[in-house]
């Protein structure tokens, strides 16, 4: 016969379990592969979108509906729901609100091309479906179609080129090609005796090669956009520990290839030009090869100097998600100032998109930057720059990024710099209400060059007031006549 006391306790114990709110249904995707395709492992992906579009798989500005990942084995089913990696961090993904939406999976397995939809993807078609978390809506999707390369058919003046590299081959172990979209002159064909200038127009962030289709022919120039899509994301066309020879194929590969091919190029008559990621590559490529290029014009360049990796200082910061104030740090602001996302916000898409919940493998625009600037790992991989959850600053890491700190490089290397790059080879512009706090970094490039001496820097650095991302600079025909000046075209 139980005592007092244990009825007692007994009782506690069932009213504390009453008490306990019921556990919430919350949703779930169930994902397979077709059995007529076969069973292969990679990321799994599921994007919700709205209700009259297909989801956005790589698109951090709010507003934004979730992505999930998870990896798939080489099974040929997986459930992912609130426990999986989840992009937003907040709202939750189940408190999304009650309602239709689009529905799509993705299984990422490509490893030459680090995005969603790159070929040999696997994917659904995307359904528009009723979710409701508290109803415990679960939904079936099955992988039973592959991404192909989409490239359009080539004209008399638009190229799509894939040309085979032996150094990156090489370096990655398995065929490598190295993918550029070529604008030639109008009348190239009827005019044979006639020999062009050159210009690397190089994209912002992700830009492919097929985007050339937009460049519209000039008579003086051969005009080449280089793919920015790469093993690890956008590989910014240098060479790196992670990407591989990105650079010297560049150089020595791609560019004797089209000259020969397109009679352009050569002494004096080599460019660079870009905005964003290409206002980086741009001047990085006069830096690292300032015999090959006559001339860089770099718009709202990517951070050129990890002091302000956008707002990072990674050399003296202990912490990337949050400043020394203890605020969470912002990534993208609007003219005006208001904070549109943040850094803690951004990495978190990369750990959804990465192999493992990696932020480092995810191919968006930190992962592609730590890719780049970063050294391999024991395991082949990018090592990160920081913890993917507490944003913790590897301080071990940073040497190997001292080279692609553009400021340092230049600075470091004046003496052998200085005179190939006289005569005003360097063009820089920013807004300084550049939607990435980039223009902190180049306040910062341009007071270090102003200090260099025997040759003074004669370059170019223009600081725009109230300037945004992209909205000021030069035009396309400034930058496409300063060339031609200074090629004798």
């Amino acid at each position: 016969m139980p005592t007092r006391l244990a009825v007692l306790a007994a009782l506690v114990v069932a009213s504390a379990v009453a008490a306990q709110p019921a556990a919430r249904p919350g949703l779930r995707f169930t994902v397979s592969i077709d059995p007529a395709l076969p069973a292969q492992p990679g990321r799994l992906l599921v994007g919700v979108g709205p209700k009259n579009g297909a989801p956005d798989f790589t698109e951090y500005k709010p507003p934004v509906l979730p992505v999930l990942g998870a990896d798939l084995a080489a099974g040929r089913t997986a459930t992912l729901d609130a426990a999986s990696d989840v992009f937003p961090i907040a709202p939750a993904m189940n408190d999304l609100p009650a309602g239709e939406y689009t529905v799509q999976a993705i299984l990422a397995t490509n490893r030459d091309v680090n995005l969603p939809d790159a070929p040999g993807n696997l994917y659904s078609a995307p359904v528009r479906v009723k979710l409701d978390a508290a109803a415990g809506t679960t939904v079936n999707l099955t992988l039973d179609k592959t991404f192909t390369e989409r490239k359009p058919k080539d004209t008399a003046t638009h190229k799509y080129l894939a040309l085979p590299s032996k150094r990156l081959s090489e370096f990655h172990g398995r065929p490598m090609t190295y993918r550029v979209g070529v604008v030639l002159p109008p009348g190239f064909d009827t005019d044979t005796d006639k020999h062009y200038g050159l210009i690397l127009d190089v994209g912002g962030f992700g830009t492919r090669y097929t985007d050339a289709r937009r460049t519209q022919p000039d008579k003086r120039f051969v005009q080449v956009v280089p793919d920015g899509a790469g093993p690890f994301g956008d590989p910014y066309q240098v060479n790196s520990a992670n990407n591989g020879p990105y650079g010297d194929a560049l150089i020595q590969e791609v560019i004797p290839f089209l000259e020969k091919t397109y009679r352009c190029g050569g002494a004096g008559k080599r460019f660079t030009c870009g905005a964003s990621t290409g206002g980086w590559v741009s001047l990085a490529l006069q830096l690292y090869y300032p015999d090959t290029f006559n001339g860089c014009w770099s718009q709202c360049p990517d951070s050129l100097t990890f002091e302000r990796f956008e707002l990072i200082d990674l050399y003296a910061e202990k912490n990337a998600f949050v400043n020394r104030f203890g605020f969470e740090r912002p990534s993208t602001r609007t003219l005006d100032g208001d904070v549109v996302s943040t850094v803690r916000h951004e990495a978190q898409l990369d750990r959804v998109l990465g192999k493992g919940g990696r932020w480092e493998l995810g191919g968006r625009d930190w992962a592609s930057w730590n890719a780049v600037y970063g050294p391999r790992g024991a395991d082949g991989l990018p090592v990160p720059v920081w913890d993917g959850k507490t944003g913790a600053i590897d301080k071990t890491v940073l040497e190997h990024w001292k080279k692609y700190d553009l400021t340092r490089y230049i600075v470091a290397n004046w003496k052998d710099l200085g005179p190939k790059l006289a005569g005003g080879k360097v063009n820089i512009w920013v807004g300084d209400a550049d939607d990435y706090y980039l223009n902190a970094a180049v306040h910062r490039f341009n007071a270090a060059v102003g200090l260099l001496r025997e040759p003074a820097f004669d370059g170019r650095v223009l600081i725009e007031l109230r300037g945004t991302h992209r909205s000021g600079g030069w035009t396309r025909r400034e930058r496409l006549d300063a060339m031609a000046a200074r090629g004798g075209l």
